[in-house]
């Protein structure tokens, strides 16, 4: 099965208490596009400017990524600057939108027919722009964030309404739905529309809620946290691209999807940009996939 993926290309400048890196590859949609492609063919839609390598999109075309919906526009690429002197919160030093202030997705006829969708973090009126391009896709996926939340609820809300899963973090579901318990929360975004809650609480993993099913994962123990950045996109590129791949939304896909997401989101975290995605072997994530498995099971 095929994933679109839509959303951010970038290039990010990244400082831990680890080192630093300039101009290192980035985006939601890079990040996602790279953990989806161990599981199903992902096919992105993007923008980039002229000063975007094209042994970036080679690099992603390598991987078995289809790059043909990026556009490369007169302009510069997307630019974020961050700092991260505590590893579970970024400092943005910098936002340079450049070409993706103008982001207008429009979506291939063979990209509209795919099955299965993931809509990066970008404003809710380009989400809803995509939702309304497609030609009966089984599954769509949606990110968020808090900025969205107070800035376009209505929006928000519609595409909400219209989605089959949404990624959320635990303070934005609570600022969304204006709850101070998760579940609650949850049960609130269910009631939207949605078949499918994915709450992303970071350190402490993932829950997957729908109105007859509660999973818990937690994450992967990775004693050397090196960049953060990206961990979100990867988490939800693993799930969905492993749905994509698996071609079926029942419970079981489901809980396996989660894991695969957090064995993802594992990788990202110990290298800058996406470089402990690159170049895996299947035995490396089935070994970690094991390992989040003994960790639950008893």
């Amino acid at each position: 099965m095929k994933l679109t993926l839509v959303g951010s290309i970038a290039y990010d400048s990244v400082k831990t208490p680890y080192g630093e890196v300039e101009q290192a590859l980035g985006g939601s949609s890079f990040f996602a596009s790279v953990a989806a492609s161990y599981f199903c063919k992902p096919c992105v839609v993007g923008v980039v400017g002229e000063d975007y390598d094209k042994k970036n999109l080679e690099l992603l075309n390598g991987m078995g990524i289809d790059t043909s919906g990026v556009d490369v526009l007169p302009g510069k690429t997307f630019h974020w600057k961050g700092v991260y002197n505590d590893l579970n919160r970024a400092e943005t030093l910098d936002t340079q939108l450049n070409v993706f202030a103008d982001f207008n997705p429009i979506v291939s006829k063979e990209f509209a027919s795919n099955d299965y969708l993931f809509l990066g973090n970008i404003h809710p009126a380009l989400q809803l722009n995509v939702l309304n391009q497609l030609e009966g896709c089984k599954i769509t996926a949606m990110d968020t964030m808090n900025y969205w939340i107070s800035s376009a609820k209505d929006e928000l809300l519609e595409v909400i309404k219209n989605i089959d899963i949404v990624f959320i973090n635990e303070d934005e579901a609570k600022m969304l739905t204006e709850r101070n318990n998760v579940y609650d929360a949850s049960e609130d975004i269910l009631a939207m529309g949605p078949k499918l809650v994915l709450l992303k609480r970071g350190e402490y993993g993932a829950m997957a809620i729908m109105k007859d099913m509660l999973f818990f994962s937690p994450v992967y123990p990775v004693k050397k946290v090196i960049d953060p950045t990206g961990a979100g996109d990867s988490f939800a590129g693993g799930f969905m691209g492993y749905l994509a791949g698996a071609g079926e939304f029942t419970p079981k896909r489901i809980k396996e999807a989660v894991i695969y997401g957090t064995v993802m989101a594992s990788l990202d975290v110990q290298s800058f940009s996406a470089d402990g995605m690159m170049n895996l072997t299947k035995e490396v994530i089935e070994e970690r996939r094991k390992k989040v498995i003994d960790i639950i099971s008893f």
